[in-house]
């Protein structure tokens, strides 16, 4: 349940061609092989969405609060062997448009259902990341026909799934984390640095597409500051205003960390406070997340429950490998 004001991302200045973003003098490539296209979703509204390729079934990816569709750039293309992979940016962050909605958590998955049919696919799979698991219910719970199954990676919290018997999400955001260290200014002389940075603290990179999504890029290179986007408006309304999801009623995979890992910086600090911090907030995050975990169970019981323990939020980087295995079992025992 990543901090919202931790994933400020991207709204581009000018758009210099798909996928290239200016640094200095030269212009950077993003080496993720997927081709971008921009599909209109609303009213002034364009959606960016990448296309990894691939055969086979149809997976759309949609990425956590803050994040862009970059956030799948080291992931999707390991699962193209058997099906075809896109990526969907949601309105107000990286390169789409944005309005706003009424109804946000609905109208997000009314943008996603828009992709759908603009792309033809049938039946595809989502894929959700921490609060896009609110646009999978939607989009489920409204047109459960249209979908072959869902899989919520640290993404079956209230605001995807709420019976009554859970734990409010916002229950756990009021847990104080301890925070790791902030990047130097060595961290931020280059993308690449800040990646390395990255690695440090959480014990995986982020794609480096992503962190150009989150931060500005000054004129020698170097990391600037955080991009503003307006589209944080509408996932604080869905944390705070939450729709209540209370059915899942396609075949769904569910993978939740817990307990949680705040990062291999706690493993590795001589800082003996920010050891008992961090192990205080664990003990105090992990009943509650069993707590949803049974509700989820309980409520949803074809939903295959995977716990995956010490595990970051950023479930799908941090054990890809028991990922993509639970992933792959999930999606062979699908039928069209």
């Amino acid at each position: 349940m990543a901090k919202l004001n931790r994933l400020v991302a991207f709204t581009m200045l000018v758009l210099l061609g798909p996928s290239l973003f200016s640094q200095g003098t030269s212009t950077w490539k993003d080496p993720s092989p997927h081709f971008t296209r921009f599909i209109t979703v609303d009213k002034g509204v364009k959606l960016e969405v990448l296309d990894w390729g691939g055969s086979g079934r149809p997976l759309v990816l949609l990425a956590g609060g803050g994040n862009t569709a970059h956030v799948f750039d080291d992931f999707a293309p390991k699962l193209t062997d058997h099906y075809h992979v896109y990526g969907i940016t949601r309105r107000g962050f990286g390169a789409s448009g944005y309005s706003t909605a009424e109804d946000p958590a609905d109208r997000l998955g009314d943008d996603v259902m828009a992709v759908m049919e603009a792309l033809k696919l049938r039946r595809p799979v989502l894929v959700g990341h921490s609060i896009a698991g609110a646009e999978l219910s939607s989009v489920a719970s409204r047109w459960p026909d249209r979908v072959s199954g869902l899989i919520y990676l640290e993404a079956a919290y209230s605001y995807a799934f709420d019976n009554g018997k859970g734990t409010n999400v916002m229950a756990a955001q009021a847990l104080k984390a301890p925070q790791p260290p902030p990047p130097s200014t060595a961290d931020l002389a280059s993308f690449n640095a800040l990646g390395r940075y990255y690695e440090r603290v959480n014990g995986f990179r982020f794609p480096e597409a992503e962190l150009r999504q989150q931060r500005q890029t000054a004129p020698d290179g170097a990391v600037g500051n955080y991009r503003n986007v307006p589209g944080g408006t509408l996932l604080m309304s869905i944390m705070m205003h939450q729709k209540k999801y209370a059915d899942i009623p396609v075949p769904a995979l569910i993978i939740l960390a817990n307990p949680h890992s705040l990062g291999t910086w706690v493993d590795n600090t001589s800082d003996p406070s920010v050891r008992a911090a961090a192990k205080a907030y664990s003990a105090a995050l992990e009943p509650l997340t069993e707590k949803q975990e049974k509700a989820v169970q309980e409520g949803v019981p074809t939903a295959h429950v995977v716990m995956v323990p010490n595990a970051h939020h950023y479930v799908f980087l941090s054990n890809e490998t028991e990922v993509l295995r639970e992933m792959r079992a999930f999606l062979a025992s699908l039928h069209y």
